[in-house]
């Protein structure tokens, strides 16, 4: 489960299409309507705060804000009509993880759209994140790796 912290904007059809359904199985985690991925790290900055379900539902809201953008039929009604006020906190060492991380995947999925997200200096984070100083979130798995592909990538990352 990846419930990137990168605008949706920037994701390929395939992930763009993964992060909705993803989406969904976290809105059904979250509401108890499933014992699978209950723990799953990725869900835990939702979890922790005092409407988990809101929050999820307009993280989704946005994801199927972008999918009408490019003419997909994702269906709302899939989307809980729980609302939150706020923002989650994201660091700006996860965004540029997870900018590289999804640069990775494009080399081999969308090598065009690699290719026109090349020109982009600092990637947007979704809107419900609000970006702070820091590193990788200690919640990402393969952290250390992480933190060393981040650090090794520093030249790259401050091109993008």
């Amino acid at each position: 489960m990846r419930i990137w912290s990168l605008h949706p904007k920037y994701l390929d059809a395939r992930g763009l299409v993964a992060l909705w359904r993803e989406g969904l199985l976290a809105q059904a985690v979250l509401k108890g309507a499933t014992k699978g991925y209950v723990h799953h790290p990725q869900l835990l900055r939702f979890q922790n705060q005092a409407s988990p379900v809101g929050l999820i539902a307009e993280y989704l809201r946005v994801v199927h804000d972008e999918a009408l953008k490019r003419s997909y039929h994702f269906a709302a009604k899939r989307i809980s009509r729980a609302q939150a006020d706020g923002n989650l906190i994201v660091t700006r060492g996860q965004l540029d993880f997870e900018w590289h991380h999804l640069m990775e995947k494009l080399m081999t999925r969308d090598p065009k759209r690699r290719s026109r997200l090349l020109k982009v200096r600092r990637p947007q984070s979704h809107p419900l994140f609000r970006v702070v100083r820091g590193s990788v979130a200690p919640w990402e798995k393969g952290r250390d790796a992480a933190q060393q592909s981040v650090a090794m990538d520093a030249p790259q990352a401050a091109r993008l």
